[in-house]
């Protein structure tokens, strides 16, 4: 999965867990907190690779290859929460009260699409 698709994963499910916050905070009643996981797991499922591991491979073997092939993906799923959590941070840093959490994601999620079209379009032949 690449990059920005991951991102804007993430954004989602960051959205999604801003608007259950604020369902929670305004109704108590009727809300299921676990409802989130659900979004979690998908993008879990759909972000780690799956591993065929031969019958006779050793622990050390089994280790390696799934450390090496998990990896990847844990470091975009890192990636993608730590560029959220910067962006969020420091909108709330720089003290600007007009700009909620939701506008942060939208811009970054923007960004993120202008990123999935420039990977799409391929590189430009430079002169």
């Amino acid at each position: 999965m690449e990059q920005s698709e991951v991102l804007k994963r993430v954004i989602g499910i960051l959205t999604e867990a801003g608007e259950m916050q604020r369902q929670a905070e305004e109704d108590t009643n009727g809300h299921d907190p676990d409802a989130g996981g659900s979004i979690v797991t998908t993008l879990l499922n759909e972000t780690m690779p799956h591993i065929a591991i031969p019958g006779d491979a050793t622990v050390e073997e089994m280790a390696l290859l799934v450390g090496r092939e998990v990896g990847g993906a844990v470091e975009q799923l890192v990636g993608a929460f730590t560029l959220a959590f910067i962006a969020l941070a420091q909108v709330h840093d720089s003290g600007q009260g007009e700009v909620t959490s939701a506008d942060v994601l939208q811009d970054l999620a923007l960004r993120a699409e202008e990123l999935s079209s420039d990977d799409e379009d391929g590189p430009e032949d430079s002169p």
